[in-house]
Parts: structure tokens; sequence; C-alpha cells
């Protein structure tokens, strides 16, 4: 580490990114935020002011071999806390939060402190809050230079961070790669290949929210299905709610679902989480989806790149999928419709419509690379 002058950015640095690491099994499919370090560490071994990049193990009760099992395909080495603190310049805070004596600690090394917000905290921290549940974003006093997040928190997110971190905080793109979707859709069994089959005469849908948080939930997409099989009972053949087995025994949930026309026509199935490349070749044809100020996912570049008909209500991937806005449930089922009618004879625009903007998203794009090289950059400047 360069400890000479805590504001001149040495010619090249070294730059680790933290991940969570605990006991037993641990899947890049759990939730973005892992696959997130992943793409960025792809990304800094791109970047001409990068020496060497790190995985930087910590948060968990896991060990080495935990953390080896669980990025066995890691390109880049993994250190642990002690080993960071030495060998570091900068330390991107991602997966696993570090605590405030060891960042206090790194920076008067004359080590950088970038936290990356990747989830909606805004509305995570609210819920479990007020509903009393196991907290997640801790508020530690550990010190940034600056604060690292996603254009689709802009609103919700971005004052929330500037006001609580007392930092400055900067919009960043949102990276993704099909390295890990191509990985998983390479163990399918004989038979089955990823990517979207035309000519079915009923689709099978598949609706993939996670339900841990309002943000992104099953129930317009349900709605939305229901308002298209009551235009069309001739369409759908099934609707796969992922996610929602922990829900299907909740009273609420229960009501509401079987309040729905495709439900009680016996079309609606509940089940649990599984990886997107895993199931959909089997047994999804198209993709209903909704947000909630959270309009950037990696469920739809996986369907966008399978070519698959993504329903959906965002407004920053550009001119692709089928989109209704809002909360507006009739016009996502008009969408499915449309879908439905055109999607067949309109698959190869909409597949180079979806490998365009899904270049946009590349950590190797060098459009990407150079713009968190110069906010690194930036980072060193401001000091």
């Amino acid at each position: 580490m360069n400890t000479q002058s805590k504001s001149r950015m040495p010619e090249r640095i070294n730059v680790g990114v933290s991940i969570f690491i605990r006991k037993g099994e641990q899947s890049l499919w759990e939730n973005g935020i892992f696959q997130n370090c992943l793409y960025l560490v792809m990304l800094l071994l791109r970047s001409p002011r990068v020496k060497s990049t790190y995985l930087v193990t910590g948060g968990g009760d896991g060990g080495p071999e935990d953390a080896k099992r669980f990025l066995s395909d890691s390109p880049v080495p993994l250190i642990d806390m002690e080993t960071a603190m030495s060998k570091l310049d900068v330390m991107i805070e991602m997966s696993a939060q570090l605590s405030r004596e060891w960042a206090v600690k790194f920076r008067e090394r004359g080590g950088k402190v970038i936290t990356m917000r990747v989830g909606n905290d805004y509305v995570i921290d609210i819920e479990r809050m007020v509903f009393n549940l196991q907290h997640a974003l801790l508020i530690s006093g550990a010190p940034y230079d600056e604060v690292w997040t996603l254009p689709e928190y802009e609103v919700s997110c971005k004052p929330y961070y500037e006001t609580l971190f007392r930092a400055p905080v900067k919009l960043m793109p949102h990276l993704w790669s099909p390295v890990v979707l191509d990985r998983e859709a390479a163990k399918l069994p004989n038979g089955l290949k990823f990517g979207y089959q035309p000519g079915r005469k009923r689709w099978r849908v598949g609706i993939f929210e996670p339900n841990v948080c309002m943000v992104k939930t099953s129930y317009i997409p349900m709605l939305a299905c229901d308002a298209a099989h009551r235009e069309n009972p001739d369409m759908l053949e099934r609707v796969w709610a992922y996610n929602t087995f922990k829900l299907k025994d909740h009273a609420a949930f229960n009501g509401f679902a079987h309040s729905l026309d495709y439900v009680k026509h016996g079309l609606g199935n509940f089940e649990g989480r599984f990886p997107f490349a895993q199931i959909v070749p089997a047994s999804v044809d198209a993709v209903v989806s909704h947000q909630w100020e959270n309009p950037q996912n990696y469920v739809y570049y996986e369907a966008l790149h399978g070519g698959y008909p993504l329903i959906h209500n965002s407004h920053l991937i550009g001119d692709c999928g089928y989109r209704y806005h809002d909360f507006d449930c009739e016009e996502g089922g008009r969408a499915l419709l449309r879908a439905f009618a055109e999607h067949d004879e309109n698959l190869e625009s909409y597949r180079a419509t979806a490998k365009k903007f899904l270049h946009t998203l590349d950590p190797e794009n060098e459009d990407n690379v150079r713009i968190y090289t110069e906010a690194i950059e930036a980072v060193y400047a401001k000091a």
C-alpha cells in the first residue's frame, strides 16, 4: 500500500471487493449481490490503473474452504481481511460490510474505502425495523471516501446514502455478463437447451420475483396473467410463481391467489427458488415481472439473453421486452397478450435489440471500464 501520500494515486493500484462467506453451501444464484461482486472484479481486471484485483472474504463464519467451494471459478484470488489491510490501496465494500475499526485503520494507512450499494437499502431497512426483522444494513460509523450505487436507486436511496454515510454518492453503471448463466446452462441434461423455442400454442409463464421485500413481488405479475387469461382463456398453459412456496399457506396470499381465474381453472403453480437457467428450458416460455423503484434486475437480463419474451415495467432496459407502466395490471395483461401475438414473428429483431442493450452492461465493455476507472481516480483527486 502507498503510505507516502493520502492524496496522490499510485500509477497502478491493488483493489479488493468484499464478499460474505458463511459455513456450508452457498451459490452465486442466492441473490444478485454475489454476481455483482464477480462482475465488478471482471471489470477491474480490465482497468489500466489496476495492478491486482482480489475478492476479500469476510463478514460471515465461513473459512477458506467454504470460500473455495463457493468461488471455485473466481477469476481473481481470494484473500482475508488481514491480508487486505497490508496489500490493498482501495477496498470496495459490497457483499461483506466492513467494521469501523478496520476501515479507520485502512484509511490511516493511506487506503481508500468505497461502499457499493446494490440493493434498495432504504426500503429494506424500513421494512426490517417496522416489522422487527433481522437487520440488513448496519450503521457502523465506518468512514467512506465515496458511495457508489446504481441508477435504479437515484430516487429512493441516493439522498438516503448521502445523509446516512455523510459521503458523496455517485451513480455507476449496472454490470452483467452471461458468464454465470452460460455456465449453469451448460449443466442442463440432454434434450434441454437454454433459449426461447417458438411455436407453442399455449405459453407457460414464469414469475421470478423474490417476495422478500415489497420492491419485487409476484402480486402484479399474477394479476397481469389473470387479466390476460380473462381476455384469452386459450393462451396460458401454466403460470409458475417461483419464490412463493413459503407464501402459499399464508391466509392473505392464499385468498388472493384463489381469487384469480387462472388459479381457479387449475393453471397456477407455486414453487420455491431455483436458478433461472435450470427452470426455464423445461417449464417457461415467457417471463412476467414487476418492480417498484428497482428497475435493473438480473432476471431481466437473463430472459433477454435467452430471447424469452419479458413483460416488465422497467424504464432502464431501453426498448427491450414488452413494457407496461407502474402498477397497471390491465396494461400488463395487454403486454402479455401482445407478446403472445407478436413474439415468434419478431424473434430475430427482439434478439438483436436485446443483444445491443446487454452489451452496454458488459463488465469488459470499454465504456464501463473507463467510467469505473475514472471514478476511482476521482476519489483520489478529491483527497
